[in-house]
């Protein structure tokens, strides 16, 4: 194994369950030695004579498929953590390179051995709601893989790792001191507005000096992304990003309609919320400065000085919130399964990253004492809380659900740790940052809207020049930008989306996260009825992972699937007489 796994936060870990098909010892970054056991499963394929027989090759397959996906982990993880270390660089890109083309068209044949297998008829017959979705899925994968498609997805890839060494490597010199673009978030909460002004000005300079670089990386990406819907029969990358993504249960009209609940229901808070914060401060006009600064120019929310105090108060809001969840955040932290501080060299945001094999969660995100650090805390806690939910599921498919369901795990955590942030604040705080939260929410659907409009124009308008992209953007903004005024920063809203890294990364992840505030928000409202009910609920929903379809997860959950305006407008109307409470 390549030494850069030295650089990993966390210690060697064992396999959840003993494995029983992959050896022990193997290199899983050599191909040599992985080549043999896509052999045998091939091979093993046609010696299965009972159902019994097939599910148990299933479960090697899925053994091999954890095991590597954890390989794979490991290096992301690592490249991360330390975007400047060419040693983790080096071994991330080995395993892109060399073992993720060799991968594809393996898994691929896999597939579609398990398609053409002659018990596969008699498995759905004797457990049909236990495979349905494993069948669904495969079959999916089947239609869409394309041998041409596997280096143009080794060349994105490869892109994407640029876009994240790039923005992790961005820093400005503020009074005298080197800072990272992360850290300089700090001062947008700071009362004195001439500061807040400089430090914006400060950071959208530094990333319009990267304007090109950021431009001609999505132009490449753009490209690559275009070749391989066409590859796969599509018209545009949109309708094939769809169906990669299992979007089974919702279409691009749906999204549409979604954007339009949100301009009629969200935009008239959004604007009386701005309208309210201009009054408040004092201003004729409310600047891109002054969103982050509370609205009375009380000092900023100062949560936690250092990293092992916010882990510390973190844990206190579980041991309230429910013994189960508790436990499992101590085991993150026994095993080192945490990487939170902000530091030079490290990747900008946050994430979970499941270790597939040995089905424990790791978070990674950059905190610097702010409160919007305890909500990423909470939310990738709550993605975390989905992965140990599912440890005992051995189906490797099923202990991944869809993107929609894992961010209602996690933004339903937000809000139902909420209830016990005391454990940073004293009361007068804790109230002023779950009004913090709730505008946060407010806020964050019409830029979700605003992100996932942009990615629907720019991939069903093949050949767009870099103009009317910008052009597009800045419509968008518009429709869901609020009462801002961006005069003489023009250049700063045409190309703010640079900072969205998902536009870059994840193509069309997240109208997702939507989707998902609109479950939360009916969990949160549910836990006000009955919140061990709506808690209990939660998590049996989480532990079902991805075994069952979209709409029955939101169920169990206690909510439906929907996300049209009749399911947006009473749950706004829930958030506008909380933060008239909160007042």
């Amino acid at each position: 194994m390549l030494r850069a796994m030295s650089l990993l936060p966390f210690k060697d870990l064992a396999p959840y369950k003993p494995r029983s098909f992959v050896p022990g010892n193997i290199d899983l970054g050599d191909w040599n030695q992985l080549a043999p056991l896509f052999d045998q499963l091939e091979k093993g394929a046609s010696e299965c004579k009972t159902v019994a027989d097939f599910v148990q090759w299933i479960l090697d397959d899925g053994e091999l498929s954890a095991a590597l996906d954890e390989e794979s982990s490991k290096r992301y993880i690592g490249m991360t953590c330390h975007t400047d270390s060419p040693e983790a660089e080096k071994a991330y890109l080995q395993f892109v390179e060399t073992i993720e083309p060799q991968l594809k068209p393996r898994q691929f044949k896999l597939s579609q051995i398990y398609l053409q297998h002659p018990l596969r008829q008699d498995l759905l017959r004797e457990q049909p709601k236990r495979f349905e979705v494993l069948d669904r899925n495969t079959a999916l994968h089947v239609e869409l893989y394309r041998p041409e498609n596997v280096p143009l997805e080794t060349e994105e890839a490869k892109l994407s790792q640029q876009y994240q060494k790039l923005s992790g490597s961005l820093t400005v010199t503020f009074r005298g001191e080197e800072k990272t673009l992360v850290q300089m978030g700090r001062y947008l909460e700071e009362p004195d507005r001439a500061l807040r002004q400089e430090a914006w000005e400060l950071v959208s300079k530094r990333r319009l000096q990267e304007k090109e670089n950021f431009e001609n990386s999505f132009d490449e990406l753009l490209k690559i992304r275009e070749q391989i819907a066409q590859n796969a029969g599509f018209d545009n990358y949109r309708d094939y990003a769809f169906r990669r993504l299992a979007r089974f249960d919702y279409t691009p009209e749906d999204c549409f309609k979604f954007h339009d609940a949100i301009e009629k229901e969200v935009m008239p808070v959004l604007r009386q919320l701005h309208a309210e914060r201009k009054q408040q401060l004092g201003l004729e006009k409310l600047r891109p400065w002054d969103l982050a600064v509370d609205p009375l120019n009380q000092p900023a929310l100062r949560p936690f000085e250092k990293v092992d105090q916010m882990v510390s108060a973190t844990q206190k809001v579980f041991d309230q919130l429910d013994g189960d969840l508790a436990q499992g955040f101590q085991t993150m932290q026994n095993l080192h399964l945490l990487d939170l501080d902000n530091r030079k060299g490290k990747a900008p945001g946050g994430y979970q990253s499941t270790l597939n094999e040995s089905r424990v969660p790791f978070i990674f995100m950059n905190a610097i004492g702010v409160q919007r650090d305890i909500e990423t805390i909470l939310h990738e806690a709550g993605h975390a809380f989905h992965a140990l939910a599912t440890q005992d599921e051995d189906v490797y498919g099923y202990r991944h659900a869809p993107i929609e369901f894992c961010e209602v795990a996690s933004m339903s955590m937000e809000l139902l740790g909420n209830e016990f942030i005391e454990s940073f604040y004293n009361s007068a705080d804790a109230k002023r940052a779950r009004r913090d939260h709730l505008e946060g929410v407010v806020e964050v659907f019409p830029w979700i809207a605003t992100v996932d409009a942009f990615q629907h124009w720019i991939y069903t308008h093949p050949k767009h020049t870099r103009d009317e992209r910008r052009l597009a953007w800045e419509d968008l903004i518009e429709r869901f930008g609020g009462d801002l005024d961006w005069s003489g920063y023009e250049g700063s809203r045409g190309y703010m989306w640079h900072r969205q890294l998902h536009i870059f990364l994840h193509p069309f992840y997240y109208v997702e996260y939507g989707i998902a505030q609109l479950g939360a928000l009916q969990i949160w409202a549910n836990s006000k009825q009955n919140k061990s009910k709506a808690l209990n609920d939660y998590k049996q929903a989480l532990a079902l992972g991805g075994s069952r379809p979209l709409p029955e997860l939101f169920q169990a959950a206690g909510c439906p699937f929907d996300f049209s305006q009749k399911t947006v407008q009473p749950l706004v109307r829930l958030i506008e007489s909380e933060l008239a409470a909160l007042k």
